[in-house]
């Protein structure tokens, strides 16, 4: 059994993924050439590239862009800047993007990159070089009809411009304008798309307020717990708030914090933003890992990293819905017991992704010189994610089973159709 003071300790998440896959490829008959095709990333790249630090020294560091599949558009996944970023990782969540596009009919393939090391460790200054050295280091492996970074673990808007800055800088095509499609995520001032920003939060949102409608749980008066409050988690937790639901309790990796008549989301995530953290903020109790996971709410929200719930935060866990905000924030451990005690889970893979659906805005927008207005991105977001919830969920009392492997089967449905008229070259 795990111990609740710290995460689950082994966690493969390639593999597990991949069994994901197969599992789901089993339900829709996916021919075996397909399912080859999909186990393994089509590119692989490990950069190594020096930078200069703010004292003068020079330190050397390892970049990653996994590119798993562009059958149904170019790669498009996050930048993660962490110190446990490890090719395992990406591959795993660079094959997730590809389940999310696919799922959500947005028309990217998958891919994932990041840089291992800690960005809390450096100044803006050198956070700047390392973002400029690593993104020409990728150089053309990178491109607006090619591969499309954005935001993740580590990295925000800024870090998007920086990238879209280099390359239009260092790039051969005199399109120039063109180009901010290179990456989304970025400040609106510089091509981004009005509610990117919150989107991944807003689709976690719109798909916790399917199930509730769907379970008759009325969302006034309800109460979440979060896990994480950085980007997803805060976002979540300030949309949760206008539909009356409470955050009780929330934690990140400084430690967690209990409210019982609710935080206010503004304010706490002025306070992350302010100090890169929840440490220090006055409006709440202290308590331990194991106290958050038994925290009794209505909703549960991992909105951090992955591995976060094994066996025993599963069994700890007082609620009635898991969310996963997070990629991969529930093991297979953790979600058989899940399974067992009856607590439904909303996949990944459907359940964030509302950023790859309105990266996809951003993108057509950059393309076409046009910048929508708020409402618009909205309309779309929320369209997209009802009818990724219900097809889901269609797909999974068809089939009888859990809306993870339902998930998968509607993407591989779509990537199978996609290989079946194209063929495999030459």
């Amino acid at each position: 059994m795990y111990r609740l003071s710290v995460p689950p300790a082994h966690y493969p998440f390639f593999e597990i993924v991949q069994g994901y896959l197969n599992q789901a490829a089993d339900v829709v008959g996916l021919p075996d050439h397909v399912r080859t095709i999909l186990a393994e990333p089509k590119n692989e790249l490990i950069v190594h590239f020096p930078v200069r630090m703010d004292d003068d020294t020079m330190r050397l560091f390892k970049g990653y862009r996994i590119q798993h599949n562009n059958i149904l558009g170019p790669f498009k996944g996050g930048i993660r800047y962490h110190q446990d970023v490890s090719l395992d990782e990406l591959k795993a969540l660079a094959a997730q993007m590809t389940w999310k596009s696919a799922l959500m009919g947005i028309p990217f393939g998958g891919a994932k990159g990041g840089i291992k090391f800690n960005p809390r460790d450096h100044s803006e200054d050198e956070l700047r070089r390392i973002t400029r050295r690593f993104t020409h280091s990728l150089s053309s492996n990178i491109g607006p009809s090619h591969d499309i970074p954005a935001p993740d673990v580590g990295t925000n808007a800024q870090t998007m411009v920086w990238m879209m800055d280099t390359f239009m800088n260092t790039g051969g095509n005199n399109e120039k304008s063109d180009q901010r499609a290179v990456v989304t995520g970025k400040s609106i001032t510089s091509g981004g798309s009005e509610g990117r920003e919150r989107a991944t939060g807003q689709g976690v949102v719109h798909c916790i307020r399917e199930w509730a409608r769907d379970n008759r749980l009325n969302l006034e008066g309800a109460t979440a717990i979060v896990q994480g409050f950085g980007n997803v988690g805060s976002h979540t937790a300030g949309l949760l708030a206008k539909l009356g639901v409470a955050t009780i309790a929330t934690g990140d990796h400084t430690g967690y914090l209990r409210n019982e008549e609710g935080f206010n989301a503004p304010k706490l995530s002025e306070h992350v933003k302010a100090h890169g953290s929840i440490e220090g903020y006055p409006r709440g109790e202290k308590i331990s890992r194991a106290e958050f996971f038994e925290t009794a709410a209505d909703l549960f929200i991992p909105a951090a990293l992955e591995n976060q719930v094994g066996a025993a935060e599963a069994n700890a866990l007082q609620v009635k819905l898991v969310a996963e905000g997070a990629n991969g924030p529930v093991n297979p451990d953790g979600e058989a017991v899940l399974a067992e005690r009856g607590i439904p889970i909303i996949p990944d893979v459907l359940a964030n992704s509302g950023g790859v659906t309105v990266s996809y805005y951003e993108w057509v927008q950059n393309r076409n010189s046009e910048h929508w207005d708020v409402e618009k991105v909205d309309a779309g977001l929320m369209h997209v994610m009802r009818r990724g919830y219900q097809r889901t969920m269609f797909f999974a009392e068809k089939h009888g089973i859990d809306m993870r492997t339902a998930a998968y089967g509607l993407a591989l449905e779509s990537l199978a159709i996609a290989y079946a008229e194209r063929g495999i070259f030459p």
